[in-house]
């Protein structure tokens, strides 16, 4: 009998409430009859029950600060209940964040973010800190570089003003370049002069011009003398229109010289100049190995002398690239100059002297000849169906 009574109680179910305590069953002979009375309580208001269990829940809902993790069962003591709020702060104290004793779980969450964010604020900084470094040092030492190469070079051009210092000259070279210089001075004068000689020609054909309008008027309001300001009138134009022509010949003289000084033979003296550099610079460490050759032979200055022939023959290997080209582009140069002026001078001759003898038929030859094309009166700018 007994042996079925505990059978049965064993698989009785205990009821929950809504706090997670067990119910408390009272102790007497007839199991059987509180567990039918406990059924017919649960059957009658279970379902309010459930219903304000279940809106409580929903409405305060668990604390997740104060959620316990229970180790034992179900009569378990207190021993066994672990809070993760503990747990938390374990790991804030792995991180080596300290906790205040009453701090509360949203303030050390709090205190844990702002440690993350200011260490990774600070590997931030400490990173652009050391980019900042580099690049101070590499300014620094091109800044050191090239403070000693403007001594060294300053040094040696003194040094050869006063005659004290020895220099390179390459004899036919500084020839050439000295009548290049003289050349382009006289080639200079050549494109003035042929710029106001435009101007002057410029404000002639537009007198003509103005002349030719008035004359041509007062053909029309003289009746007595209309055929006398006819011919004038004709004359006038005719010379305007011919002196345009010329006028187009002299500005593709102007524009041709002014490429070949200002931009072809600019070219040849900007490497000029950085052959003439690149010679002091040679000569300055060509000096500077000489006199610590005649030194002492000792450890440090013998690897200064090192590191000063390597600068040297850096520094001869340039200027003898920068000799060379030189060389080449004077010999292209002259070339060049004999082609262009040769095409500039005849065409210059032949179109003044056919627009004074008069022979518009020649002087619009010319043009032909040189391919030279004249914008018609009134069109100095394209129209909207000619851009498109």
């Amino acid at each position: 009998m007994a042996d079925s009574i505990m059978s049965r109680a064993a698989t009785m179910e205990i009821p929950i409430n809504s706090n997670g305590d067990s119910r408390n069953i009272p102790e007497d002979d007839g199991l059987e009859q509180a567990a039918k009375a406990q059924w017919s309580l649960d059957e009658k208001v279970g379902s309010s029950a459930d219903t304000r269990d279940l809106q409580q829940v929903m409405v305060s809902g668990p604390n997740l600060n104060e959620t316990s993790i229970v180790s034992g069962g179900y009569g378990g003591t207190a021993e066994g209940v672990i809070s993760t709020s503990s747990i938390k702060d374990l790991r804030m104290k792995a991180r080596g964040v300290s906790i205040a004793p009453n701090q509360s779980a949203a303030s050390r969450i709090g205190t844990s973010l702002s440690e993350d964010i200011s260490g990774s604020n600070m590997h931030q900084s400490a990173t652009a800190e050391e980019a900042t470094r580099g690049v101070a040092v590499e300014k620094f030492d091109i800044m050191k570089k090239w403070g000693l190469n403007t001594y060294k070079c300053t040094k040696q051009l003194i040094s050869e003003r006063f005659g004290r210092g020895s220099r390179t000259v390459d004899l036919e070279l500084e020839a050439q370049i000295e009548v290049l210089r003289d050349t382009k001075r006289k080639y200079e004068i050549i494109l003035r002069l042929a710029r106001e000689l435009t101007n002057h020609f410029y404000s002639m054909v537009q007198t003509q011009h103005a002349l030719g309008d008035t004359f041509a008027d007062l053909s029309q309001k003289s009746p007595e003398l209309r055929d006398e300001f006819g011919y004038n009138a004709e004359t006038q134009k005719l010379l305007c229109r011919n002196g345009e022509t010329l006028l187009g010949a002299i500005n593709f003289f102007v524009s041709s010289i002014n490429t070949l000084v200002n931009k072809t033979m600019e070219d040849t003296l900007m490497t000029i100049k950085m052959y003439e550099n690149a010679r002091l610079e040679y000569d300055a460490y060509r000096a500077d190995l000489e006199e610590l050759n005649l030194g002492p032979r000792d450890a440090v200055t013998m690897a200064r002398i090192e590191a000063t022939d390597q600068q040297y023959q850096a520094q001869k290997d340039k200027y003898e690239r920068l000799r060379s080209d030189v060389t080449i582009k004077i010999k292209f140069l002259d070339e060049n100059k004999v082609k262009v002026m040769h095409k500039q001078l005849l065409l210059f001759h032949n179109a003044i002297s056919a627009y004074f003898a008069g022979n518009q038929q020649q002087l619009e030859q010319t043009l032909k000849q040189f391919n030279i094309k004249l914008k018609p009166p009134g069109a100095e700018k394209p129209s909207w169906l000619e851009e498109q």
